[in-house]
């Protein structure tokens, strides 16, 4: 049996593209034992005894494979944008926060895997039958989400926002996150930042885009100030339009943009603020 870990979104559908390789995979939904709890999907995943598992390289897809590994012994490839099955598998996988491709082989009788977001075309067959599991051993509840906590970009959350408004060292303190804060509520967008604003203490670790924090996936990225270190950029891989507002042409985020503007973010962000104003 292929188990497919399913989270009902684009990431999962994307994750069966590549499942389907190894044959017809039946679903274990992520959100079988409800509050989450890794422990418990990993102990189901390893009951059903399955020739492969394929899942979304998300932060509850990996940490459910990673158990899974632990629990088997098996080796584990995560974030893979590429799989041929054979023995043994090879797979093509991100590594360094996706600045490179990395192509290796999986000696394993029992393949995991996971599928890193937006680097492979969503599966629009019909969707794989899905398993029935049983009732969780306690041991594997000690483990599991206690609360929910509300953002603090106005509910809007980071990993579902169409339009995001991010700002980096160049916004300068806390208070300059002001007008950031501004242009987000005026084009209805999730505030971000970068791993240097949260280091300083400027933004809660919530709102960080970034290897290390939120991958996204936005219609359109606004960067303010922001250099656009590797570990940044591997979080906008699945941004659709990126426009960076720098001081600096040179800087990476700015050579990889699709739109650019360079100038000083403090009169820049606010002049766009007051034209949308205007504009209604």
């Amino acid at each position: 049996m292929i188990v497919l870990l399913d989270d009902h979104t684009d990431a999962s559908r994307q994750a069966l593209t590549l499942a389907r390789k190894f044959g017809e995979p039946r679903a274990i939904a992520m959100d079988a034992f409800e509050p989450f709890a890794p422990d418990a999907l990993a102990s189901a995943i390893v009951a059903l005894d399955p020739t492969a598992v394929i899942g979304p390289g998300t932060e509850r897809g990996n940490e459910v494979m990673a158990r899974v590994a632990a629990r088997t012994g098996l080796p584990f490839a995560a974030n893979c944008t590429a799989a041929e099955p054979g023995s043994p598998v090879t797979v093509t996988r991100l590594r360094w926060g996706g600045s490179l491709l990395e192509e290796a082989r999986l000696h394993s009788a029992r393949p995991l895997i996971t599928v890193a977001p937006h680097t492979v075309p969503a599966d629009t067959g019909p969707p794989p039958q899905p398993v029935e599991v049983g009732a969780a051993d306690q041991r594997d509840l000690v483990v599991c989400v206690s609360e929910h906590v509300q953002p603090s970009n106005g509910g809007v959350s980071l990993a579902a926002a169409k339009v995001i408004v991010s700002g980096g060292r160049g916004v300068g303190s806390k208070e300059g996150f002001a007008i950031i804060e501004e242009l987000a509520g005026l084009l209805g967008a999730a505030v971000g930042c970068s791993r240097a604003v949260t280091s300083a203490g400027w933004r809660p670790h919530s709102d960080q885009v970034g290897q290390t924090g939120t991958k996204v996936s936005p219609e359109v990225y606004i960067a303010c100030g922001i250099s656009g270190a590797t570990q940044h950029m591997a979080g906008l891989k699945g941004a659709k339009r990126i426009v960076a507002i720098n001081s600096d042409p040179q800087a990476p985020l700015m050579l990889n943009a699709d739109y650019t503007v360079t100038g000083d973010l403090k009169e820049i962000v606010p002049a766009i603020s007051a034209e949308i104003r205007k504009r209604r």
